[in-house]
Formats: C-alpha cells, sequence, structure tokens
C-alpha cells in the first residue's frame, strides 16, 4: 500500500533508472480523478497498445477514443525505449480485475489464476502501455524489452516494492493476452535483477533526429491537431504539391490529403497508392523536419 508518486518524483525515478523520459504535452494534470480515486497504489501493469508508429501511438495513449477516454495509462514505452508520460493520475488501462491477484500483488506472493473481474484497476495500479501489434509477429527490439524493465524497478524502487509488484494485464483480467510476445515471469526476473543493485543515474538523451519519424497511417484523420501536420504541409508546399486556399496548419484536412495526394504522384505511385494518406516510404522521402 502505497500513497502516489507526485508527478516530480515519477519524471525523477524513470530519469535516475536511467530511461530517456519525454513528457507529453499536459501530462501532469492528465487523469480520471473526477471518475474514481486514485490510490493507493500497489503495482505496476504492462501492457501492449496494439498499435504501430510511436506519435500515434502516444497521441492515442493521451487521448483515447469515442469508447475508452484518456489517459490510457501513464506512460508509453517506443520500440526504441524512449518512455512517455501521458497521464498523472488516475488512468483508464487496467479496468476490472481479480481480487486475488490483487492480494498477491499486496502481498508480494505467487499470482493466483485471474478468474474474475469484480476490483478496480485503475485505482491502484501504474500502468505502460508498450508500442506493438500484438500479433506474436511484431518484435520486442532489446531497447524496449530494457525500457520496460527499468521502468518497472523505477516505479519498485520508488516505493520500496519487489518484483512481485509487476505484473502483465494478462495475469489481472480474464481474457486479456498482453503483453504478447515475452513472458512477465522472465522480466520479472530481469526487474528482481535489477533492483538488487543501484540505479544506473540519469541517462543522456539521444540526439534529436533531423527528420519527424513516420508517426503512422493513422495519425492522419479528421480531429488531428499538431505541429506535425503543419510541418508536412510546409514540406509540400516547397515540393510544388501544395492544394492550399489558406494554410498549411495543424488541423489534418482534406487540402493536406489532396496535398499529400499530389506529392504521392509525384513519386509515381497512382491509384489507390495516391490516396492522399501519408506511408512509411513517401513520408521519409518528404524529409519532413522534427518538430
Amino acid at each position: 500500500m502505497a500513497t502516489p508518486l507526485s508527478a516530480d518524483k515519477l519524471l525523477k525515478a524513470l530519469r535516475d533508472e536511467g530511461l530517456h523520459v519525454v513528457e507529453h504535452r499536459s501530462w501532469r494534470t492528465n487523469n480520471r480523478n473526477h471518475k474514481g480515486p486514485w490510490g493507493p497504489t500497489h503495482g505496476v501493469m504492462i501492457h501492449h497498445t496494439v498499435t504501430s508508429g510511436t506519435s500515434s501511438s502516444v497521441e492515442l495513449c493521451y487521448n483515447g477514443h469515442s469508447a475508452l477516454p484518456g489517459p490510457l495509462c501513464h506512460g508509453v514505452i517506443a520500440k526504441d525505449g524512449t518512455v512517455y508520460l501521458v497521464g498523472n493520475g488516475r488512468a483508464n488501462h487496467a479496468g476490472l480485475g481479480d481480487d486475488d491477484v490483487l492480494r498477491a500483488v499486496i502481498a508480494e506472493k505467487a499470482l493466483p489464476p485471474d478468474n474474475e473481474a469484480n476490483t478496480d484497476g485503475n485505482r491502484h495500479f501504474y500502468g505502460f502501455e508498450c508500442v506493438n501489434l500484438g500479433d506474436g509477429k511484431d518484435p520486442w527490439p532489446a531497447a524496449q524489452l530494457l525500457a520496460i524493465e527499468r521502468a518497472s524497478a523505477a516505479v519498485c524502487r520508488a516505493h520500496g516494492w519487489s518484483e512481485r509488484s509487476v505484473i502483465g494485464h494478462l495475469e489481472w483480467q480474464p481474457g486479456k493476452v498482453d503483453p504478447r510476445g515475452f513472458s512477465m515471469n522472465g522480466m520479472r526476473g530481469r526487474v528482481a535483477k535489477r533492483l538488487g543493485g543501484a540505479p544506473d543515474g540519469p541517462s543522456d538523451p539521444p540526439p534529436r533526429p533531423t527528420y519527424e519519424p513516420f508517426p503512422g497511417s493513422a495519425f492522419f484523420k479528421v480531429g488531428r491537431n499538431s505541429a506535425i501536420v503543419t510541418a508536412m504541409g510546409k514540406r509540400l508546399v516547397a515540393e510544388g504539391c501544395g492544394r492550399y486556399t489558406v494554410g498549411p496548419g495543424p488541423a489534418w484536412s482534406e487540402a493536406d490529403r489532396k496535398s499529400y495526394a499530389a506529392w504521392q504522384r509525384k513519386l509515381g505511385y497512382t491509384g489507390g497508392d495516391a490516396d492522399g494518406i501519408p506511408g512509411n516510404t513517401s513520408w521519409d522521402r518528404l524529409k519532413v523536419p522534427n518538430v
């Protein structure tokens, strides 16, 4: 049982463990505290996003969607090991789970099978969503697995918990399969080993990329408002593909789609391959400046 970490303490714990952490938008005040209590906290829960692309996954976890408002976790762990903080407080990630599992986590004992969904997990668990399709085929890079280990250990170290306080969503709620692609027992072993030593200490952030990484095709939809869209539009204009009467601006629009379709045609794409929705190859060739 523990009082939840403050935003500053969570950030410090993660960075002290050697993680590169990005503070996303207004994460410090992004929560669901108006819908229920947050705390006491008892553990860390690991998920996979069932998405691809860092930017779109982070935005999804920050905002949520029509059926499940955000934040959908506290931190998003990208393929390269970067942790994006998206929530501070109650988050929609754990849902209802097994009270016997919660008691085992509190007692730091081996987990029983999860066969009930009768207890509010959003109140008691920190949640980390890891960018992965969850199909059993999408790889888990070593940098991402190390970040999962470090993030879990960071929270446990801050609270004085053991590795037994780290669980997967599949161990909490019947029917869940995440995280799929690695063993939670194996991950707990890694966390235990890490907790047996001193934290790695703050790491130097990796150099900022020159160009904006491809955020995923799902990022480009009505309602998206991002500096990435503006930067893309400016590059399309520079390439002679702008189809704007005003702008470009941050809100994804039909003018953006038509402009990008012109860029796709310039690259030689035709038909459905020139539909105006960015793809990885055409995006990389556009060289959108990092924002």
